[in-house]
């Protein structure tokens, strides 16, 4: 399984690629950052964070691609370009039929930590020590996407049985159709 891992933002979207099946040593493809200066408007940023997503897409041919799932934070402004760049990456894939996959920062940290409230360094030594690098991604942004890859191959076989899991279920489960109201049947050879 090849997998996109974007951790979106206007000023650095890291992303990362991530080879690998769960239970087997993974493989890094490639990681890097897609930059947009803070001094542009922000349509252009974001033409910016597409063209630069397209490009890894084109490159690295990804079977999935998942994106940090955006989350409530203090700063608006922040959280607002988060969206934004996250729908950008969710367009992008959705536009050539790839399967997106949302996981929120908890999730991620859980799965390549063991703990959801790891902190960016325990994050960044983990990713080095899956993916058998010489040294942490930088910046930071690099590594959550590698780790937001590297989530999801492991997630991934587990979520797929769940879903097979309830589609069986629905398939096994006869659809219950609403009860029409009772016809009223007219005498016949009555007149009122």
């Amino acid at each position: 399984m090849r997998v996109l891992g974007v951790d979106p933002g206007l000023t650095r979207c890291g992303v990362g690629v991530v080879e690998g099946v769960a239970g087997r040593p993974l493989t890094m493809l490639g990681v890097g950052v897609v930059r947009t200066p803070a001094d542009v408007d922000l349509g252009h940023r974001l033409v910016a964070v597409e063209q630069g997503l397209e490009q890894w897409l084109d490159e690295h041919r990804p079977e999935f691609v998942a994106v940090e799932r955006v989350f409530s934070q203090h700063n608006v402004r922040t959280v607002m370009g988060t969206a934004q760049a996250s729908a950008v990456a969710i367009l992008c894939a959705s536009r050539r039929g790839i399967p997106v996959a949302l996981h929120t920062p908890s999730e991620v940290k859980a799965a390549v930590t063991g703990s959801g409230r790891a902190d960016k360094a325990q994050v960044g030594a983990m990713v080095t020590r899956l993916l058998r690098l010489d040294a942490p991604p930088r910046p930071a942004d690099a590594a959550d996407a590698l780790a937001l890859a590297i989530c999801h191959i492991w997630r991934a076989p587990a979520q797929n049985r769940l879903q097979q899991a309830v589609a069986a279920q629905a398939a096994r489960t006869p659809p219950t159709t609403p009860r029409a109201p009772a016809a009223r049947h007219a005498s016949k050879g009555r007149t009122a």
